[in-house]
């Protein structure tokens, strides 16, 4: 076997890159070579334990921590491996390797895999011997019965009666026939090839899941990516497999299979993706087809022009600050052939998307026709609300779990106008539909009428299309809490929406994130014909904006290579501050030292992205050993609603940001309503009261409560938990290979917390994480909108100090909270139906 292939950097190399993060020398050169020895040794010796994580631990650890070689990288090291593990030893595109591993697992095994390759070739193959059949092979005037059959009985007509001679139909052949027979052969024989390589490519992962993590395919559906993914740390510790580091952590996995996808999510928060254009005589739209995802992925990352010139590595021409104009041109020359390559293509790909799709969904349409009224989340939508470090498995749970309350939402909106035309087209199609089948029970001639099945055919669709438009006279209106919880699982959603979610203005834009499947199949069809345009007019002039955004946001990690800087949820470098918990020092400061129109701050995320993502990645992936800053958001974001806990029930202002995110919790259902009763009620504990008296000094005595043990919450939490057949337990009915996170759950979460349950304690419910996360969210939005509105009068009552008349109109004046004043909140949180929830309060951003 031949030896893998190293690439070895020197230092002075590594130093030349602007990416790395440099940090200052702490003059201990003469012993950097023993130093590193002595950690290599310690990592070997303890390969998952904190001296082989990359975390900010001293001095010397932040002085490498963004190096992307060895930290001796300056020394020629050949490590020689153990003949056993050689096969794993320096694997030089980790990128792909952990990406065919991720699809290996999601995908069930080697198998499937081979089948599925094969079948989609002969799918294609199929799809070219049928069009190429039905144009030249059949007699369309026999089997329409223009003509009389040719066989012996002309009364029964036969499938050869219908179909020509194999030389008589080759002999039918046009030149334009044979010219597309060769291109789908090409075409047909790349993919073969393309078949072949992804099989030997898989076939090399299946030994890899065989030897290496001691894993067979029989076995694959009892592993969560997970446990796989802690496996694979434990080779590399053994391995190395990555020869920059003595371990990997969770993050660096995550880095190395969505290094793209995370780039992705950072441009749609940053509004550079073409989503939103101007068609004429129509209005605005807002799409992103899978072809144009296609596109943008083609010129950004994986074309032979765009800015990566491998899948780890951003071109070096992007280290060049005098050099921007330059790159922009040439990105948009690039971003303007591809236009023209599909604009010439466009009719070719229609006719394949509408003959693909047309087969896809026959079978299902024949069965149901009301198939295409069901709705989807959009691509548009997936990639909004996914997090940075989302693995395609974890955000369709999410969002699998937000479907119904989603659906049940736009549901609940019909136009008056609209029903009263379906009622009266669903009475005369009806009608229409009795007489013609009355008629055939009575004479069976009458079914052999020409077109009557076709008409037959269409009332029915007629009568599918307006069943949908007519309103359900048992359904209860109830929008602002179905957003709330929507909110809870899909956790981004625009703060405009707050108590506006009964508007058609807020149901159009939700719209565009869960629409129709009839909508996002004809968007998918014609797609062809509108991503050249929009490649050219709406992405092309951003051409300058991309080059700063992969200039700005690009950094280097040791073991890692170049990744989108907001990836790393750095809280520190690019948090929010109106995500994040400040002094009211700081919080007036910011006030009066920024203009109420000022744009936010470039390194800051809209919508709490970064804090949003931290939080499910520790829930997910407990083990990994974030930075500092980290810790203390996460600490301070957890004490600080143990804090407003115990302030709720040791004093007389019992509405906060903690208790009203309960309130909404509450409403999302009856296990949700559980658990936040039991919140609720408990007693403070010791823990909880030091907590809040280091918050709040001076707190007084504690008042009596409902004692609810920390045992008797986790065995109500598991009952709830993993009992339930709500949609908080739908992923529960799925292969335990899609399952999030770990088996065993989260240890350390705000649930725990606020009932003071010792997180060492037992073991928890996988769905634990799932509550918490949407508890956690629901909190986060209440603590920004908390932290804009006191920042908002601050603002104002700065203007109305300010002499000479305001340049601001008045606001209306703030409806008053549906918590405030209620008799009891443990009322409001039973109630299933109670509108006003305190998370869409009245308050407008």
């Amino acid at each position: 076997m031949s030896s893998p292939h190293i690439n070895y950097r020197s230092l002075a190399e590594e130093a030349a890159s602007p990416f790395l993060e440099h940090h200052p020398s702490t003059g201990q050169g003469p012993s950097k070579t023993q130093d590193a020895k002595a950690n290599a040794a310690a990592a070997h010796l303890d390969p998952l334990g904190e001296h082989g994580l990359e975390q900010p631990l001293d001095e010397h650890d932040t002085e490498h921590e963004g190096e992307d070689t060895p930290r001796n990288s300056g020394v020629m090291i050949h490590m020689v491996p153990e003949t056993g593990r050689a096969r794993w030893n320096h694997i030089e595109d980790l990128d792909s390797f952990f990406s065919r591993m991720y699809q290996y697992q999601q995908k069930h095994g080697f198998t499937v895999i081979v089948v599925d390759e094969m079948l989609q070739v002969l799918e294609f193959g199929f799809v070219v011997w049928l069009l190429a059949f039905v144009m030249h092979c059949v007699r369309f005037d026999v089997l329409f019965g223009d003509t009389p059959p040719g066989g012996p009985n002309p009364n029964k007509t036969t499938l050869s009666d219908v179909m020509y001679p194999t030389g008589e139909c080759l002999a039918h052949f046009t030149w334009v026939t044979y010219l597309v027979v060769f291109i789908a052969a090409i075409y047909l024989g790349i993919r073969l090839l393309k078949m072949v390589y992804h099989i030997t490519q898989y076939a090399d992962i299946r030994r890899f899941y065989n030897s290496a993590l001691h894993i067979e395919d029989s076995d694959l559906d009892n592993f969560t990516w997970h446990e796989v993914q802690q496996r694979i740390r434990r080779v590399q510790a053994e391995q190395h497999m990555c020869i920059d580091k003595e371990s990997l952590t969770e993050l660096d996995i995550y880095h190395r299979v969505l290094r793209f996808k995370n780039y992705l999510v950072a441009l749609m928060n940053k509004q550079l993706l073409p989503v939103r254009f101007h068609i004429p005589l129509y209005g605005e739209v807002v799409s992103l087809s899978r072809g144009m995802l296609f596109n943008i992925d083609f010129i950004l990352f994986r074309g032979p022009g765009s800015p990566f010139q491998n899948n780890w590595q951003l071109r070096d021409e992007f280290a060049v600050r005098s050099n921007q104009t330059e790159l922009a041109q040439r990105l948009s020359k690039l971003i303007l052939g591809v236009a023209l390559l599909n604009l010439v293509l466009a009719p070719v790909i229609f006719v394949w998307q509408l003959i693909y799709f047309s087969f896809s969904y026959a079978n299902i349409l024949r069965k149901e026709p009301g198939a295409l009224g069901l709705r989807t989340w959009s691509n548009y939508g997936r990639l909004y609300l996914r997090h940075f470090n989302e693995l395609d498995h974890e955000l369709d749970a999410r969002l699998n779990r937000a479907y119904d309350y989603a659906d049940r939402y736009l549901n609940s909106f019909s136009s008056p106008l609209a029903a009263v035309i379906a009622k009266n087209l669903l009475f005369i199609s009806g009608g229409l539909l009795l007489l013609i089948l009355a008629l055939g029970i009575y004479e069976e001639h009458v079914f052999q009428v020409e077109h009557l099945l076709v008409i037959l055919a269409g009332l029915g669709a007629i009568g599918v299309v307006c069943r949908t438009l007519i309103p359900d006279e048992n359904l209860v209106w109830c929008p602002e809490q179905l957003m709330t919880a929507i909110l809870a699982h899909v956790h981004y959603l625009p703060s405009e929406w707050r108590q506006q979610a009964h508007t058609t203005k807020v149901r159009q834009e939700f719209s565009n994130f869960f629409q129709f499947k009839a909508g996002y199949l004809l968007s998918e069809i014609f797609s062809p014909f509108v991503t050249p345009f929009v490649l050219i007019f709406v992405f092309r002039p951003k051409a300058i904006e991309l080059v700063r955004f992969f200039r700005t946001f690009t950094v280097s990690v040791r073991g890692v290579g170049n990744v989108c800087s907001f990836a790393q949820m750095d809280v520190r470098k690019h948090g929010n501050p109106d995500w994040q918990l400040t002094s009211e020092l700081e919080e007036m400061t910011r006030a009066t030292a920024q203009q109420p129109q000022q744009e936010p701050q470039q390194q800051s995320l809209a919508g709490g992205k970064t804090e949003m993502s931290l939080l499910r990645f520790t829930l997910n992936n407990p083990e990994w050993q974030m930075p500092k800053e980290a810790k203390q958001f996460l600490r301070g974001v957890r004490e600080h609603a143990v804090g407003e806990l115990v302030q709720a029930k040791t004093s007389m202002v019992q509405e906060n940001p903690l208790t009203n995110s309960l309130i909404s919790f509450g409403t999302m259902g009856a296990d949700y309503c559980s658990i936040a009763n039991s919140v609720l009620t408990a007693q403070v504990t010791p823990q909880q009261l030091e907590i809040s008296q280091s918050l709040r000094p001076g707190l007084g005595p504690v008042s009596g409560g409902f004692p609810v043990a920390a045992s008797d919450f986790r065995q109500m939490l598991q009952q709830n938990l993993s009992a339930s057949v709500g949609p908080l337990d739908s992923m529960r009915r799925l292969r335990l290979s899609r399952a999030e996170g770990r088996l065993e759950g989260p240890t350390d979460t705000l649930l725990y917390g606020l009932c003071g349950v010792d997180p060492r304690v037992g073991s928890t419910p996988l769905n634990v994480g799932v509550a918490d996360m949407c508890l956690s969210a629901l909190y986060l939005h209440e603590l920004n909108q908390q932290k804009r509105q006191a920042r908002q009068s601050r603002i104002d009552e700065a203007e109305d100090e300010r002499p000479g008349p305001s340049h601001w109109p008045p606001r209306p004046p703030a409806a008053p909270s549906a918590a405030a004043g209620s008799g009891s909140r443990h009322t409001v949180i039973t109630s299933k139906a109670a509108e006003s929830t305190p998370l869409l309060g009245s308050i407008r951003s």
